[in-house]
């Protein structure tokens, strides 16, 4: 399947604020020069493309396929190699989106059956002005949750790509871009078509983790294990109290009485458990999931 964002009718998707008609060009300006242009694009994609609570709009897909063009260029930020390592976080938050779990055939069904309805309900949608575009999200059809469901569904179909372009960065030289890469990797790869990868990819990024020279590196590079469904109880004893809390926080631990003791220490202060990484904020997939899968003591780090 074709996932490129060339051929895409921008004009026909919306975001946050309404038609995408200007995502292509605003996501364009991180590749110039001009430092306005370039914050402007920066926070559209990370305000606009994505729903505050980590769901896609329609213009969503499209743009994490943009993404991972930009991800590739040496035009984007040659001068600042934190660039690249923003959009694996990006894809990392793509992934999540994604994530419909067993829910696709589902989801996949219930579009397609309203694939007519759901084009006419987009096409009013961002040709109607800001009070019409409100009262369409109220008018007791459901068709603006269906075409979110319809988003995300998007979002879920381009995943295999996603991960494609991904994988190669897991052997940057850079140890933070290997990181960000090991993080998005956490997400993408939870995909169906990924089934295969997954023993392998869970060999790599153990093998990254014991070689990660810093807690907070070690700390994402273990969320995403967690992720993949890979065993973090190796690190239940870490010395470092960050380290130990991700490691807790994997799924597959869930009601296992050590990881539920290691939860019981951010409880008792969630800055404190901030404060575990330094200067640097907790892993990014603490932040981008939006603290919906936390244990209680750590929303709002």
């Amino acid at each position: 399947m074709d996932h490129s964002a060339d051929n895409v009718d921008w004009s026909g998707l919306f975001h946050a604020s309404g038609p995408a008609g200007d995502t292509p060009g605003r996501l364009a300006a991180l590749l110039g020069e001009d430092a306005w242009a370039f914050v402007d694009g920066y926070s559209h994609l990370w305000s606009e493309t994505l729903r505050r609570e980590g769901k896609a709009w329609p213009a969503t897909a499209p743009a994490a396929m943009l993404v991972a063009e930009l991800l590739d260029n040496p035009l984007l930020g040659p001068d600042d190699p934190s660039l690249p390592d923003a959009m694996l976080a990006y894809l990392y938050a793509i992934g999540v989106a994604a994530d419909l779990g067993d829910r696709a055939a589902e989801t996949r069904a219930r579009v397609e059956d309203r694939t007519p309805e759901l084009r006419a309900w987009t096409a009013e949608y961002v040709s109607a002005d800001a009070d019409g575009r409100e009262r369409m999200w109220r008018d007791g059809t459901g068709l603006g949750e269906l075409v979110l469901d319809q988003a995300a569904l998007a979002c879920f179909d381009v995943v295999p790509e996603l991960l494609r372009r991904v994988l190669p960065h897991l052997a940057s030289e850079r140890a933070r871009r290997r990181t960000c890469a090991a993080a998005a990797v956490g997400s993408l790869a939870r995909h169906p078509a990924a089934t295969a990868q997954r023993p392998g990819l869970l060999g790599l990024l153990t093998s990254m983790a014991r070689a990660a020279d810093s807690s907070h590196d070690l700390a994402t590079i273990v969320i995403a294990i967690g992720h993949l469904g890979g065993d973090t109880r190796p690190w239940l004893t870490s010395a470092h109290a960050g380290v130990r809390t991700c490691a807790a926080l994997a799924p597959d631990l869930v009601g296992d009485d050590a990881a539920a003791r290691v939860l019981l220490e951010p409880e008792r202060s969630s800055r404190a458990f901030g404060e575990t990484f330094g200067d640097l904020a907790p892993p990014l997939q603490l932040h981008v999931t939006l603290n919906r899968d936390l244990a209680p003591g750590l929303r709002g780090i």
